[in-house]
């Protein structure tokens, strides 16, 4: 298995993608696979997905946020990308891991191990990869809490990508994101892959409240607003003062999310590991997809991020220009940003003619299940998931080594500030 693992607002501001932006994303000439990055310092890197004769290319970018307070607060977030899961050259995993709380860092580095680990160990892989992320997960929090790390008061979100074939089984715990960009005519429109899950959603809000979560924001805490009257709308907003989780009559855990792996505190009212898994079958219109953690969709809409990322031919330009603006924005709004982390994969040379969706690697047709610990929401573009109808894609056409190793980390500059002035410090491989 090939493993590169390692710490390592509104869409106005970018103009929609046109016919001319399609065709030099695809007439555009190969990347050259050897020279690195002026800015990241990394090659561009491509796996092969032989089953149906096209390629991944993909860049990966992770940064530490600014935080003046705490000049030497770790970078906490995670991200990773295997290949070759179990030896299939059709198997592949992205990641990224958003820790928080004191040991946060810890948290998102067990949790990034063992997911990959305990997916390349399940024999069920192929057969059932929803089952295999439910168990993956769950088991990977039930040994997250009887580690030496404490997650009491920490623990990490999680957004992954598994590729098998020309399927893609994206799981999600907390607010990171998973984005895919299609083709529409002629513009490329931005499609969640997965639902942030927060007390803004109203199944989520409901749900924590039944295993006794108290959900108010900071002003109703502190008495500037009805606790009895629920204030906030929706997240883009509100989300200066999101609500959150709080126990019956007690100023902790103060969750702004529902799921997370860790955060053993937070449990006790409704803060589950079971991720929400959606399905999406490759087309030729799918041109690439992102995953980030929220420090890029906190002040960046999913249609946003695609039109910047649309701009750029090579996904480490892509990288590079969406990190510095999301580091640009919130120091426009605070002072101080979130660690900020994303992975962009450019999908090469897939023809409707690559191969059959419906059957499996090894003639294995895939097959879907809930977990025996809890319910994994699934979403196709032919399904009917509630919980995933609020952004399923309007279009209707479209179907939707083996040892897992650390990446060496260096430091290069990003991009400056333009407003402060102050570059960026980027642990890359």
């Amino acid at each position: 298995m090939g493993c590169v693992i390692g710490k390592c607002c509104t869409s106005s501001h970018y103009p929609p993608s046109t016919d001319d932006d399609i065709s030099q994303f695809r007439d555009a000439p190969p990347c050259s696979l050897h020279g690195k990055h002026i800015l990241t310092g990394r090659s561009l890197e491509s796996v092969r997905v032989p089953s149906h004769k096209y390629n991944l290319e993909y860049s990966l970018l992770t940064q530490r946020g600014y935080y003046p307070d705490s000049p030497d607060k770790e970078n906490q977030d995670n991200l990773c990308v295997s290949t070759q899961i179990q030896g299939n050259p059709n198997v592949h995993i992205f990641g990224v891991f958003d820790g928080h709380g004191q040991f946060g860092m810890q948290c998102s580095n067990f949790v990034k191990d063992r997911v990959v680990q305990l997916l390349y160990n399940d024999s069920r892989l192929l057969e059932d990869p929803v089952k295999a992320y439910n168990s993956a997960f769950l088991t990977a929090n039930d040994e997250l809490h009887n580690s030496e790390i404490d997650d009491s008061m920490s623990g990490t979100t999680a957004i992954t990508v598994l590729v098998i074939g020309n399927t893609l089984y994206v799981a999600n715990v907390g607010d990171s994101r998973a984005v895919v960009a299609v083709k529409n005519g002629n513009r490329i429109v931005a499609e969640d892959m997965s639902h942030d899950q927060t007390p803004f959603r109203k199944d989520e809000c409901e749900r924590v409240k039944l295993a006794g979560a108290r959900v108010l924001t900071i002003d109703q805490i502190d008495g500037f607003r009805d606790p009895d009257i629920q204030v906030w709308g929706d997240e883009e907003s509100e989300g200066n003062d999101p609500p959150r989780l709080w126990f019956p009559n007690s100023l902790y855990p103060g969750t702004a999310f529902t799921r997370s792996v860790g955060d053993s505190t937070a449990e006790k009212i409704g803060v589950t590991a079971v991720p929400e898994v959606s399905v999406v079958q490759l087309t030729p219109n799918h041109l690439f997809f992102v995953i980030a953690s929220d420090g890029v969709f906190e002040f960046l809409t999913s249609q946003a991020v695609v039109d910047m990322a649309a701009r750029y031919n090579d996904p480490r330009d892509a990288c590079s220009a969406i990190a510095g603006e999301s580091y640009k924005i919130w120091l426009e709004h605070e002072n101080r940003t979130d660690d900020i982390t994303i992975i962009i994969v450019h999908i090469k040379g897939l023809s409707n003619s690559g191969g059959s969706g419906s059957v499996g690697l090894n003639g294995v047709r895939i097959r879907h299940s809930n977990s025996e610990r809890g319910t994994s929401e699934i979403s196709a573009t032919t399904g009917t998931s509630e919980a995933f109808r609020s952004f399923r894609s309007d279009f209707s056409d479209l179907h939707v080594s083996q040892h897992v190793g650390l990446m060496n980390k260096s430091t290069a500059i990003v991009v400056p500030s333009p407003a402060q002035h102050r570059p960026l410090e980027v642990e890359v491989g």
